[in-house]
């Protein structure tokens, strides 16, 4: 089971995390965009970056730690709505929804909000400029009226808001001292290895600022929260509150920004969330020119190439981004880029997964051509577009998700479809366009391979091994043709509600 599916499973509180206060009741909600940890171990084998002979962790706190700060966002607190923590208009109720639903887990309630009062999310952040420059998480920020940073020795100072990103989910502060602050500096993420010792620092549930120890657990964790999630699992307790924070490493350079947890109960349960030094450190250096970050943007539904697809196509392995649909009008559009479409590299290097695509056409800057290869049928070319600018509501490259007379109950027994045609009361009950075509998935068999493959009743097929089809006779007949060209595998083009994949179903299964 893929984290992700884990995490929608146990309606996770990840993605949120500073501690929230509402004046005069103080209460902790799981938030924004994460919180991590908290216990450390009291005995550390030794390890490089620590000269203590018995493995302690203080000399790489008593550098680090004065550089990690409170941040404090205030904001005018909403009145209260039926059914939300925080009011149906509070800054994060969105995400509430998105993560807990109906039946999350149990979130305590303020007392209804009158108008004026105020409500105070608390997160952490660190000193990377000695002048007061800091960086913490967008959601610790988002939304608030006006910042104040804590530092480690109880100042408290107003924050100016610099830059921020909520794709990155990063943010800038200034403030002003009067004298030169202690700081971290960048380490180098791309050298972490799974089992690295690491230590998280920040302010947990308001308590203080604490340290806790742990480990690397993975690399490279997606929590589908945006186009750049590239997140260093770690198990080093932390917690809300302790969101924007640094995770060191054991030379005390920042390699993480604590973001996220996953938690069943809205506390840490070992198993927290960073964003990689190297990409915060990019996305940092823009925001500190101030504002927001401007995002390329092509205009294409992409989906991973599985092995299956791969056969279906003709491709000698599994890898690049399949394009699913192109946006009327986008640079992809454009260009030339089509449905069915496998995008193998990009601006000169290589589209291992859609991932790779998202994160490289967000990187560039719009109004400029980069080159793309494409498969087509067979065949390798080139494709060169124009980067758009993409806007708050657009997605730079998402991951997904004629003739014949009219037939009804074609069956498609090797692969355990039972298609029809498009009708009128069809049309209405799916709430298709007049102009749709294809056919309709009527019926599928629980044993057979499209079933396995994901293929549900009331979706369209529009496409057959790259071909369009307009009837469930088209669709049967592609699909036969399919089966005798001695391929593994047909790719089927499918629309469903709002969104058009491809499904590569093997005959063999079926």
């Amino acid at each position: 089971m893929s984290p992700s599916s884990i995490l929608r499973r146990h309606r996770v509180a990840a993605l949120l995390g500073a501690a929230l206060i509402i004046s005069p009741v103080v209460v902790s909600f799981a938030q924004s965009s994460a919180g991590l940890s908290t216990v450390a171990a009291t005995t550390q084998t030794p390890v490089a970056g620590i000269t203590a002979p018995n493995g302690s962790f203080a000399p790489v706190i008593a550098v680090t730690k004065p550089a990690v700060v409170t941040v404090t966002s205030v904001m005018k607190a909403q009145p209260q709505d039926e059914g939300s923590p925080l009011g149906g208009n509070a800054p994060f109720d969105q995400f509430f929804q998105q993560f807990f639903g109906d039946q999350g887990m149990p979130m305590p309630k303020a007392p209804p909000q009158q108008q004026g009062q105020r409500a105070e999310a608390l997160g952490s952040g660190f000193i990377i400029g000695a002048d007061g420059t800091i960086v913490t998480n967008n959601h610790v920020i988002d939304g608030a009226s006006s910042i104040k940073v804590t530092l480690d020795d109880g100042t408290e100072l107003p924050a100016k808001l610099v830059g921020h990103d909520a794709k990155n989910d990063l943010a800038v502060l200034k403030i002003k001292a009067d004298k030169p602050l202690p700081t971290v500096k960048w380490g180098d993420s791309d050298k972490l290895m799974t089992g690295d010792q690491v230590l998280a620092i920040g302010n947990p549930f308001g308590i203080g600022t604490t340290v806790t120890a742990g480990i690397v657990s993975a690399r490279g964790r997606d929590l589908h929260s945006g186009p750049f999630d590239d997140f260093i699992q770690i198990d080093a307790p932390i917690n809300h509150g302790n969101s924007g924070g640094p995770l060191v490493d054991v030379n005390g350079n920042v390699i993480g920004i604590n973001t996220a947890i996953y938690s069943p109960n809205g506390g840490s349960v070992g198993v927290g969330f960073a964003i990689p030094s190297d990409q915060a450190e990019k996305v940092v250096a823009k925001l500190m020119k101030g504002g927001d970050i401007e995002y390329g943007y092509l205009g294409v539904q992409i989906q991973p190439v599985t092995q299956d697809v791969a056969s279906a196509i003709g491709l000698d392995h599994a890898g690049g981004a399949l394009v699913s649909a192109v946006t009327p009008g986008s640079p992809a559009a454009k260009a030339g880029i089509e449905t069915g479409d496998v995008i193998t590299s990009f601006a000169g290097e290589q589209v291992k997964d859609p991932k790779d695509l998202s994160r490289a056409v967000a990187d560039v800057s719009p109004g400029v051509k980069e080159t793309l290869d494409v498969w087509r049928k067979g065949k390798t070319m080139q494709i060169s577009a124009d980067v758009g600018r993409n806007a708050h509501d657009q997605k730079t490259a998402s991951t997904g998700n004629e003739g014949g007379s009219p037939s009804a109950g074609q069956r498609v027994p090797s692969l355990g479809l039972g298609l029809t045609d498009l009708t009128p009361d069809i049309r209405d009950q799916l709430n298709l366009a007049d102009n749709q075509h294809g056919a309709v998935v009527e019926q599928v068999n629980p044993d057979k391979a499209a079933s396995a493959a994901g293929i549900q009743p009331g979706d369209v097929i529009v496409g057959v091994d790259q071909m369009p089809v307009r009837t469930a006779r088209q669709a049967n007949q592609a699909i036969a043709e399919a089966g005798k060209s001695g391929k593994k595998s047909v790719l089927l083009l499918i629309d469903r509600g709002d969104a058009q994949i491809f499904v590569a179903v093997p005959f063999a299964a079926g």
